[in-house]
């Protein structure tokens, strides 16, 4: 956790002593996420801090401040920021707690944490200032598509596709595409799930009453222009935890009221092209997911991500099944996956 570099970690709780005063104070593992970031708790004067450990040449700590300062400005519960230094990538910031979502999401919790997030979300997508932000372009959102093939399909199941099956493939991108840039486009958080946000004590000594209390949202340095359904569909058909069509149908719709409300779909928009738009969004996602949980395990040595590739399969399966335009695509992944066990490692 300390970046491969042998005095990171003398060099980060030197300067976390530094910006607390502290010479004393110690520093223990609180988290690490998909990146080479990483996350580390200390304690002074009875209130508890967390230090981000970016380092510069690996993960940019820049983009985090600044999608940070954004969503602050608009009333989001971020972690403040006490210290910083760009140069080594560390940063001295509010402690949310380690009430994640995920753990915390049941049939009987779920409507009301939902409920936060969403209100959340409406908030990101109305009051966020997006001057100046990096668009979800054709291109990009290409990439993201192709990294299925290549590490999901030739990576773990050893299949290469024949010219034939990447006409299928390019043929349900397009479609995606399309999808994608024909929705109304605004702030897209890109990874808004139960594993980026968390349940904040009230009581907490950083809460300041101009931000919604709940949730607090990390992980976010990511931030695009893109896809009004993008974020909704990545906390509703969370790649780790799932709910039943109708109850996700339902919240999706809901959403799209208050969208509407808000004026940031048109008034026309029903529910049948909106939940399109939300259903082919998602598949994207997924699809990027089905490729990225796969360089996880072979690239970066994290095959935990593994255990969670069924339900982003069923997902993908689920969806595409159920647009004709998108059945071939379907089909084609069902080939090339048969009965395996997805959670399985594949030796090179």
């Amino acid at each position: 956790m300390s970046s491969g570099l042998p005095d990171r970690a003398a060099s980060r709780l030197a300067w976390t002593r530094e910006a607390l005063a502290d010479p004393g104070l110690t520093l223990e593992p609180a988290s690490a996420d998909a990146s080479f970031r990483s996350y580390w708790r200390t304690r002074h004067a009875g209130q508890s801090w967390i230090v981000m450990d970016s380092p510069p040449a690996l993960e940019d700590p820049a983009p985090w401040l600044a999608i940070g300062t954004r969503l602050a400005a608009a009333g989001l519960h971020v972690p403040t920021v006490r210290a910083q230094d760009l140069q080594q990538g560390f940063l001295l910031i509010e402690d949310l707690g380690s009430q994640l979502y995920l753990p915390a999401l049941n049939d009987a919790t779920v409507d009301a944490l939902y409920g936060d997030a969403l209100r959340a979300l409406l908030h990101m997508q109305r009051d966020v200032d997006t001057a100046g932000m990096q668009r979800y372009t054709r291109d990009f959102l290409l990439r993201e598509l192709e990294i299925m093939p290549e590490w999901f399909l030739r990576r773990h199941l050893g299949h290469t596709p024949t010219c034939a099956e990447w006409d299928v493939l390019e043929a349900g991108f397009t479609t995606l595409l399309h999808n994608a840039l024909a929705q109304p486009q605004g702030f897209v958080h890109r990874d808004y799930h139960s594993r980026n946000l968390l349940i904040v004590p009230h009581d907490q000594p950083q809460n300041i009453a101009t931000r919604l209390p709940n949730p607090g949202i990390i992980d976010y340095q990511g931030a695009l222009i893109g896809p009004i359904t993008y974020d909704l569909a990545s906390l509703l058909r969370d790649c780790y935890i799932a709910w039943d069509r109708q109850r996700v149908e339902a919240w999706a719709d809901g959403y799209r009221l208050h969208l509407q409300t808000a004026q940031l779909i048109d008034g026309s928009v029903d529910r049948g092209q909106f939940l399109r738009w939300f259903d082919l969004t998602g598949l994207q996602r997924h699809i990027k997911v089905l490729g990225i949980f796969c360089r996880l395990c072979y690239r970066d040595n994290k095959p935990g991500y593994l255990d969670d590739l069924p339900r982003v399969y069923d997902y993908v399966i689920d969806v595409a099944a159920r647009y004709p335009e998108l059945a071939d695509f379907a089909a084609l992944l069902q080939r090339c996956v048969g009965t395996r066990d997805l959670r399985q490692v594949t030796t090179a």
